[in-house]
């Protein structure tokens, strides 16, 4: 039997001012960030792609949503969601966190006990990291693999499942992105085997894979030295050695000399290859099966620090029907990421085209002020800047409402009725 528990934004009862019956803000602090509805600049409807936005920066965002509580224990648990970091967001957390039914909602905060916790995390440059933390028996588990977010402005969509025989997957734009065993890849109990404490690697063991000919002779005439003393020196006649030592002669360079001879090196014919040492099993190992069974989930939240804000969430799903989770996206995000995308590289360029006026008007101004020796024509070029200006951001106006009925026609094809 497929449940589910899905929030849309979008949807009622979560359109307009809906959604603030359902989402709770903590008042653990008196100056968490505020949520708006928003869709952002960049959508394929504007309405349906509504999200909740985080609006202020430098600021840690707390709210969360109660649902019916319910166990994954001998179950298939999906946790879908989808974010949108519009801003180009520099540090900040972009993950959502499921908690217990004895959350209490208005004292959310960092440290309140979470169940999981999925989704982006991101700060400075390179450090994209998707995480995935579950917890076990009281502590936090990171995956050891390194699994790195999406770091662009478009919509993404993020996908967890866990399964009852102790596997998982995790998917970006439901396309997978890893998998394995829960086991494996997080450090819930101590490793399976380990070294034998009383195995010792044998004195004579051979891991040489080169040595030197032992059979190799220095020829007799080889030449080493690369310093040799000088024949044609003679010891000054009044040298006493009584008072002066004994006498040596200066040393000019050999040139005979040959470098320092070396063996040449052969394959060790008594090689063994590198040792391993010996693994037995760890009496201190004991299978759970409990490994990401999780009673009474009741609460999603969004406990976050954005430097920059306008992150944009939505799409939350909870189901135990992997099928059902990937079919959603596709009827959501999968709606949305073309368009979006032409939207967004549209207006990109736009911004591009208004910036290079912008800096060819101010060349062309600074050229004719130096020119213009006695400053005749400054009341002039400002009224005609000031003219341009809104003929400029007109222009821009038209041509950016021209290209997004264009797309409008191209995407007229889709069912624009959400049928969840």
């Amino acid at each position: 039997m497929c449940w589910f528990f899905f929030f849309s934004l979008s949807l009622s009862p979560f359109s307009t001012d809906g959604w603030t019956k359902r989402w709770v803000q903590s008042k653990h602090q008196s100056d968490y960030g505020q949520f708006q509805l928003a869709s952002g600049k960049f959508y394929q409807d504007k309405e349906r792609d509504k999200g909740l936005q985080t609006t202020e920066d430098a600021k840690f965002y707390a709210l969360s949503t109660r649902f019916k509580p319910f166990s994954n224990e001998n179950e298939t648990l999906v946790v879908q969601f989808s974010v949108k970091h519009e801003q180009g967001i520099d540090c900040g957390g972009g993950y959502v966190k499921l908690f217990p039914a004895a959350l209490n909602q208005e004292d959310m905060h960092s440290e309140s006990q979470y169940y999981i916790m999925f989704g982006p995390d991101i700060c400075g440059f390179g450090n994209n990291r998707l995480q995935v933390i579950l917890s076990h028996k009281g502590k936090y588990h990171e995956n050891n693999k390194t699994l790195k977010c999406r770091i662009n402005k478009d919509t993404h969509l993020y996908t967890l499942i866990l399964r009852p025989n102790a596997t998982y997957e995790v998917k970006i734009d439901n396309q997978k992105v890893t998998s394995g065993g829960l086991e494996d890849d997080w450090d819930f109990l101590p490793p399976k085997k380990i070294k034998d404490p009383y195995a010792r690697k044998p004195r004579k063991w051979d891991e040489r894979q080169q040595i030197e000919d032992p059979d190799d002779k220095k020829p007799e005439d080889w030449e080493d030295s690369e310093f040799i003393p000088d024949p044609d020196a003679k010891k000054p006649d009044d040298w006493n050695e009584a008072m002066d030592g004994v006498w040596e002669g200066p040393l000019i360079p050999n040139v005979k000399y040959m470098g320092e001879w070396k063996p040449r090196i052969i394959d060790n014919p008594n090689y063994q290859g590198e040792w391993i040492h010996p693994e037995i099993d760890n009496p201190k190992y004991r299978p759970d099966p409990t490994i990401g069974h999780y009673h009474n989930i009741s609460v999603l939240g969004l406990d976050l620090w954005q430097v920059k804000s306008g992150s944009i969430f939505d799409n939350f799903l909870l189901t135990n029907d992997e099928e059902f989770a990937e079919e959603v996206g596709n009827m959501t995000w999968g709606l949305r990421k073309d368009v979006e995308q032409q939207w967004r590289e549209l207006y990109e360029e736009m911004e591009k085209q208004k910036e290079a006026e912008e800096t060819k008007k101010k060349r062309e101004k600074e050229r004719a002020r130096q020119e213009d020796v006695w400053g005749l024509d400054e009341e002039d070029e400002e009224d005609a800047e000031e003219d341009d200006e809104e003929e400029a951001e007109e222009r821009l106006k038209q041509e950016g409402s021209a290209a997004r009925a264009s797309l409008d026609q191209k995407e007229a094809h889709l069912d624009q009725k959400d049928e969840l």
